[in-house]
């Protein structure tokens, strides 16, 4: 049997395809780098968007479980939801008054390319419409991330932290969302590891 030459325009394709790849994966990480600017405003706390898109994830991956919609897509809901921010920067509320951005231009274009772009923007898209009950709970998932720093801020002595906990309880679309805001608030930030241990740990002090 003869072997078929590959088309080298294929070749190329591919290669072009692998290029593209790897610009988005670098422009990906600019994320990073980008910080969530409200923190200014609030006087303490800082992350970057990256930081941000994790955690959302996993909220909304909790919430979906809570809510009996499906996690995974919701996951990803989160976890693409702010990569136009990459190229337009994070706009805290106030600069939201004086400055306009397009991300969902921003998405195509670096998607542009890579082969992605029919599996991601769809969620941009769905993400937007807020009409899928996956769609609410990932700008829950939003607003949770935001409200467990903001828990945290509190925790540490910030008075303005409890201002924007009241405002970002408003902005929460779903039962599931509310339910587990209020106990976020209700819970102190460092319970996780200060009452986890078994006491006997904490007086052992060696922890052997």
């Amino acid at each position: 049997m003869m072997n078929t030459p590959c088309d080298p325009h294929e070749h190329t394709k591919g290669r072009e395809r692998l290029k593209r790849m790897a610009d988005f994966l670098f422009e990906v990480g600019m994320l990073r780098k980008t910080p969530r600017t409200g923190y200014q405003f609030l006087g303490s706390g800082a992350e970057n968007v990256a930081e941000h898109s994790f955690r959302t994830a996993i909220v909304g991956f909790a919430l979906a479980e809570m809510a009996g919609a499906e996690p995974c897509r919701t996951a990803m809901l989160c976890l693409f939801h702010d990569l136009p921010e990459a190229r337009c920067g994070d706009f805290n509320y106030v600069a939201k008054m004086y400055n306009e951005a397009k991300p969902e231009a921003a998405l195509r274009h670096a998607l542009a390319g890579t082969g992605l772009t029919a599996k991601v923007l769809p969620l941009y898209e769905e993400l937007e419409e807020s009409q899928s009950l996956e769609a609410r709970l990932a700008h829950d998932a939003d607003q949770l991330d935001l409200i467990l720093n903001l828990k945290e801020q509190q925790d540490l002595g910030n008075p303005y932290a409890a201002k924007w906990i009241s405002c970002a309880l408003e902005r929460l679309h779903t039962p599931e969302g509310r339910q587990l805001a209020e106990t976020v608030i209700q819970t102190d930030h460092t319970d996780w590891w200060f009452l986890g241990p078994d006491r006997s740990w904490w007086e052992r002090k060696t922890g052997k």
